[in-house]
């Protein structure tokens, strides 16, 4: 999936894109709003996420334009901007959803998603098996969006458990070790503590009960996934 991320704050938006890119999308980001419209039109996004306070154009400046050229991309507004009145504004003029900051980063991720899926830019049941990497159980990663599925459905999951999932199903049934998944789960997130893989582990294995596929621990060399029969 293609996202475009137009927000003006340097550190917000560095966020965003290691976690929308963790999860598994293309992401574009611009921080000027003179040009977010040119960044739209080259990249021809799946999902846009907008901010409204932004230098050079404003954001529902930019959502005006983008839909008056007919660029169609579901749009997600963020902004501290939180009144009704702002919200009732940034729909009218085209946006498709709307989250006000500060606000939780896995209610975002799902709200991307539900935009995604409705455009179709999460495919559906029925796709080529070469576009699934290796399966475990009903566990399955496709490969072009970075979604889980089990069986015809998309896994829905936190952005730190979808990592160390995907992590996990590139080589099911061979153990990963937890030095390796703590740098593809948290990619050089400062301040963060080896020990937290063990907590994703945790909250992943909790996730996993109703699959059917089991999350082991093997003592000295990390985790592995493991259908159970």
């Amino acid at each position: 999936m293609k996202l475009l991320l137009i927000e003006d704050n340097d550190a917000m938006r560095t966020t965003l894109q290691r976690s929308f890119e963790r999860w598994g999308a293309q992401v574009v980001a611009c921080a000027d709003g003179a040009r977010a419209l040119d960044r739209w039109r080259a990249s021809l996004p799946d999902v846009v996420l907008l901010d409204l306070s932004l230098p050079g154009m404003d954001g529902l400046e930019v959502l005006a334009q983008a839909r008056a050229e007919g660029l169609l991309a579901p749009v997600l507004i963020l902004t501290a901007r939180g009144t009704v009145g702002d919200r009732v504004l940034g729909l009218n003029a085209g946006a498709d959803d709307y989250l006000p900051k500060p606000f939780d980063l896995d209610e975002l991720e799902a709200r991307v998603r539900a935009l995604a899926r409705r455009a179709g830019a999460e495919r559906s049941p029925g796709l080529p098996d070469d576009d699934f990497g290796p399966a475990c159980g009903g566990l399955r990663c496709d490969r072009r969006s970075g979604a889980v599925h089990w069986h015809d459905t998309v896994f829905e999951l936190p952005s730190r458990e979808l990592a160390l999932l995907r992590a996990l199903l590139a080589r099911p049934g061979q153990a990963a070790s937890k030095e390796a998944l703590f740098a593809q789960v948290f990619d050089g997130e400062p301040d963060v503590q080896p020990e937290a893989i063990e907590v994703v582990a945790y909250r992943l294995r909790k996730r996993l009960a109703p699959t059917g596929v089991q999350l082991v621990t093997l003592r000295g060399l990390g985790y592995l996934l493991k259908a159970t029969p």
